[in-house]
């Protein structure tokens, strides 16, 4: 089957419209018509060629995508054709380790994708395509393991829940799922795109007193102030850990987030810890980062860890977080601040580094 697809050639170039192949499902395996795909920050790196993910090239990227149902492979249980999905890179086995302890974001399993030595998902002219993380969604189609995959109501907007795919998913679980945040804790938001907005919306459906977002981009305060925030820094105008313990009367934050993937952002989050602070590092940093600072800048038996996609149980949290918008509890279509199509990327990506928005919906007929 032929579909359009935006295909990765060369760091630091445009992507390209391309017509590409995509096979016939195997066993386990499901087509995807899309309809939505959100632009992730991930993909951008990617596009920058910031090292933080080991890739090859041609490749489709995406990873962000609803859609519906075409086909089905043989063995295939848990969806059928019609039925309306999300797609998230969190793909799992379901008898590893970390599978069987509850923990299938962390799956070391590896069934998701094709072995290499296999016929492509994805190719074009007879030469295989890279397919990215196991979903590339900056196409017409997508074929996918069942595993990658979690049936939704049909009567929910496929625009809104592709986000759910990733950004938010990774963002409300952090805050919800990772963190240990409790009820009337205080937290910091180090980073105001389409993650961190979400870990905003995650600590106010957690009962977070005290909400303060930090950026660079004036731009960034209005979202922030929509998704939760109670106070905003701009971080290009003021040094945001003196303006986090001054909002916080010299304590610190109960918690902070880092949300971009810098290490400058990290050691930030660190020092505006109070006692028994936790900093909770969400972002992607480069393989190479090192992360140093004073060990008296940070106060007494704080914690440091990591959060993988917001410790997600995705069959399960994806539609709790859609039942979370149904409910009005979380705002999917303020995090939606620009639409537009396949060929309008390369645009997305710069209205990304610009930090004109939140998130970019492109969709498909």
């Amino acid at each position: 089957m032929e579909a359009a697809a935006a295909v990765f050639r060369k760091v630091q170039a445009p992507l390209t419209i391309e017509p590409v192949e995509i096979d016939r499902p195997w066993p386990r395996e499901v087509l995807v018509r899309t309809v939505a795909t959100g632009v992730c920050h991930s993909d951008l790196h990617v596009v920058d060629g910031l090292g933080r993910f080991p890739l090859d090239r041609p490749m489709v990227l995406g990873h962000e995508g609803a859609g519906v149902v075409e086909a089905i492979g043989a063995e295939v249980t848990t969806v059928k054709p019609g039925d309306h999905v999300v797609a998230c890179l969190s793909g799992f086995c379901g008898s590893c380790p970390q599978c069987l302890s509850g923990h299938p974001n962390l799956c070391t399993g590896g069934i998701v994708t094709r072995p290499d030595d296999a016929a492509p998902r994805l190719s074009q002219n007879g030469q295989p395509l890279r397919q990215f993380i196991g979903i590339s969604s900056y196409a017409e189609q997508m074929l996918l393991h069942e595993n990658s995959i979690v049936r939704i109501d049909p009567d929910l907007p496929l625009d809104k829940a592709a986000l759910v795919g990733c950004g938010v998913l990774t963002g409300v679980g952090a805050a919800l799922r990772s963190s240990g945040l409790e009820a009337g804790q205080t937290v910091a938001v180090f980073g105001c795109g389409g993650v961190g907005l979400s870990i905003i919306q995650g600590a106010r459906i957690g009962g977070a007193r005290q909400i303060i977002a930090i950026d660079q981009f004036e731009s960034k305060r209005e979202m922030a102030s929509r998704a939760g925030a109670t106070h905003f820094v701009n971080s290009a105008e003021d040094d945001p850990v003196k303006a986090v313990r001054a909002l916080t009367g010299g304590a610190g934050v109960d918690h902070a987030f880092e949300a971009v993937g810098l290490a400058k952002l990290v050691r930030q989050a660190i020092e505006s810890l109070a006692i028994r602070g936790t900093a909770t590092i969400v972002g992607v940093l480069p393989p190479d980062a090192t992360i140093e600072f004073p060990w008296m800048a940070i106060r007494p038996e704080c914690k440091v860890q990591t959060s993988r996609m917001g410790s997600n149980r995705f069959r399960y949290d994806i539609p709790l977080y859609l039942d979370f918008y149904r409910q009005g509890r979380l705002d999917l279509d303020g995090m939606v601040t620009k639409r537009g199509r396949l060929d309008d990327i390369n645009e997305a990506f710069r209205a990304m580094k610009a930090g004109e928005v939140a998130r970019t919906v492109l969709t498909f007929d």
